[in-house]
């Protein structure tokens, strides 16, 4: 549903992979390696001026979007998305002299502007509201759902907030502070807990005894014990002292919260603190995530269910996974139907692997709904993406290459295929038979195979190419491609000698470059022993492409020349190639062509089809390449996009904004993956 901001004359549309792109309201990037919060890492964009904002940064929106300003009383200012008009010929802040970004207040009568963060700074300064566990003056504002409680770890609604420091508190768990300086809590019985506002003494580590992460400023403490003990845990009080019933144990466990040491007997992996403890089995040891294991679970890497099982049993057991050794005497998920398929305790349940919802005592899934057709004879099938039955043929004559299979949009060939008698509609067999519904490793919900047309997501949330036509797999939240979902764990690629493996960013953090293409990726494919990493859009090149234009030889994807000293030139568009990077060649004819000359920043793509409303779809066939009206560069790619303002070489041109096309190197508005480097 689109999200209607004050002071943005357009609607957003939820984004969730936006590269490195810049939030406009605090500057940061989606990518920057400071945060793993999730909401400093998807956003809402607006397609009709590019304006960008985090979603935990929308609460900016709901403190004023007219007020006054105490060094400019006469006038109201009034907070704008789009930078300084364009009449002003100073867009520099009035306060600290600063140039102005695209969030700002603005006076039209006095054309004075005020970036965001003096117009914060002046807010607090003007503020009543001085708490003693805060060092900045609050502001008390409904913050909606945007933010999370630093406190309880809810999300927002109405509290103290901090403009400066990106934070809000319930005006309820605040109430803490001042009703209970000193606790007694069953965590820490033996001493009361004092609190402080300024962090954890020096000569404590500044983590909680009990759940390990960083305390913050704000924290109870035991000075006699140096316990710490943070907001959330002395709170919410989430943890019992014992807990019974589990599902992977059946002893009744009771928490020991104290920093010691031990092996977990449910994953096998070390712990440091606050373990839960089984007396009745000579001191079984629990972390206190594996102390609520469930038994049976669906994870994305597999068709079948698995189940904990402890102890693991004597064997040479691999995780599928992470592709490292499992201890058999310790805890572990396993498929009965698949004896070798193991996983660790914890690779199971993680989050991107694991969609939370326990299956003991659930049936299982009914077969038919992961059935893509219906079949009616020996030769005709009733395919859910079409509304016409569907015959089968197996001779083997060599279609023309222009009759495109609808569901991977390549052509039919001499492979086998179903057609349609009253329309156009032809699909490949091996596509006529993609399931309905899979289990993937890029989302921990089933995917849905669907046809492009039923979307309005027209691009692949893996590697962040437009798709125009055919199938995709789709979930709550993203939409893959048929390349990127069909690409399996572990991924043996022909440029590296060893498997890669998926590098979800909260298990492996940030990463290096991608080698195909020399840029970071959101998502990631790579061999943490070599630091050797590739993106989605790389790793789903294809190795051969046949592009009789310019040769009559297939060309063949090239991993880079570390060795060459000399210059490469991409017979397309007619400038260097940086050998290092990957590219397309001949071996033949020693041709050279850039990986985007050559397959443009669109898949499954149909001339005369449109995108972005009245975007046409061109096919790049004619002896003169015309120019793009963005970059100012002949169109290389094999098709080029049309409308009433203009041509545009690729989506990445068309999207960028006049002003980023007048400010910047005609060259840096060449796609990302289009080998700038070299310039």
């Amino acid at each position: 549903m689109p999200l209607e901001l004050g002071g943005h004359e357009h609607p957003l549309a939820k984004s969730t992979y936006l590269g490195g792109l810049s939030c406009d309201v605090c500057d940061r990037s989606y990518r920057d390696g400071h945060s793993r919060d999730r909401w400093f890492q998807d956003g809402f964009s607006c397609d009709e001026c590019d304006f960008k904002v985090h979603t935990k940064c929308i609460y900016v929106f709901n403190i004023l979007e007219t007020t006054k300003h105490p060094s400019h009383e006469g006038h109201c200012v009034r907070l704008l998305t789009t930078g300084a008009p364009d009449h002003h010929t100073d867009p520099k802040c009035h306060i600290c002299g600063e140039k102005t970004k695209r969030l700002l207040y603005h006076c039209s009568i006095c054309d004075l502007n005020l970036d965001i963060g003096c117009m914060f700074d002046a807010l607090c300064a003007g503020s009543q509201l001085n708490m003693p566990w805060h060092y900045h003056p609050l502001l008390m504002l409904d913050v909606g759902t945007y933010m999370r409680c630093e406190i309880c770890g809810k999300r927002g609604s109405y509290g103290y907030c901090c403009p400066r420091c990106w934070m809000m508190v319930h005006e309820k768990c605040a109430s803490v502070f001042v009703d209970a300086p000193v606790i007694t809590h069953s965590f820490h019985a033996k001493h009361s807990l004092k609190l402080l506002t300024e962090g954890a003494p020096g000569y404590t580590v500044p983590k909680c005894h009990l759940c390990g992460k960083d305390t913050g400023n704000i924290l109870y403490h035991c000075d006699i014990c140096k316990f710490n003990l943070d907001m959330a845990c002395a709170i919410r009080s989430s943890r019992p002292l014992s807990l019974s019933d589990m599902k992977v144990h059946e002893h009744t466990l009771t928490l020991i919260p104290r920093l010691i040491s031990f092996v977990c007997d449910g994953c096998g992996e070390k712990g440091d603190r606050s373990p839960y403890v089984c007396f009745q089995c000579d001191l079984m040891f629990f972390h206190q995530k594996c102390a609520r294991l469930p038994r049976v679970i669906h994870v994305n890497r597999h068709d079948h269910r698995v189940s904990y099982k402890y102890p693991l049993g004597p064997g040479d057991w691999i995780c599928e996974i992470c592709l490292k050794e499992i201890d058999w005497s310790y805890g572990a998920y396993s498929c009965s139907i698949c004896p070798q398929y193991t996983i660790h305790s914890k690779c199971a349940t993680r989050r991107d692997v694991w969609d939370g919802k326990e299956l003991d005592g659930v049936p299982e899934e009914d077969v038919e709904d992961t059935e893509p057709f219906k079949i009616n004879d020996d030769r005709t099938i009733t395919h859910f993406a079409h509304e016409h039955n569907m015959s089968l043929n197996k001779e083997g004559v060599a279609l023309a290459e222009s009759i495109l299979c609808g569901g991977c949009v390549r052509p039919i060939g001499s492979d086998s295929f179903y057609s349609c008698s009253e329309c156009s509609f032809i699909l490949h067999e091996i596509c006529a038979n993609l399931p309905k519904k899979k289990r993937h490793f890029l989302s921990p919900q089933p995917l849905s195979l669907i046809l492009n047309r039923d979307t309005d997501e027209g691009f692949c949330s893996a590697c962040c190419l437009r798709c125009c036509d055919g199938f995709m797999y789709t979930d709550e939240n993203d939409t893959f491609d048929l390349l990127c979902s069909s690409v399996t764990m572990p991924l043996i690629h022909g440029s590296h000698p060893h498997p890669l493996l998926y590098l979800e960013r909260d298990n492996y953090g940030d990463r290096e470059a991608c080698q195909g293409c020399n840029r970071g990726g959101e998502l990631e494919l790579g061999c943490i022993q070599c630091d050797y990493y590739l993106d989605f859009r790389c790793a789903t090149l294809p190795e051969t492409v046949s592009l009789h234009k310019y040769d009559d030889h297939p060309l063949t994807l090239c991993y880079g020349e570390e060795a060459t000293s000399g210059k490469y030139w991409c017979d397309i568009c007619e400038s260097e190639t940086n050998p290092k990077t990957w590219f397309y060649t001949c071996y033949d004819c020693g041709i050279t062509l850039h990986v985007f000359c050559v397959l443009g920043d669109i898949r499954y793509a149909k001339p005369g089809g449109k995108i972005e409303g009245d975007l046409e779809l061109m096919a790049n066939n004619t002896s003169s390449r015309p120019l793009c009206n963005r970059c100012h560069c002949r169109c290389a790619a094999p098709f080029f996009l049309l409308n009433k303002s203009g041509l545009y070489c690729s989506v990445y041109c068309f999207q960028r904004t006049e002003e980023e096309a007048s400010s910047i190197s005609i060259f840096v508005l060449r796609p990302p993956w289009a080998d700038e480097s070299v310039f």
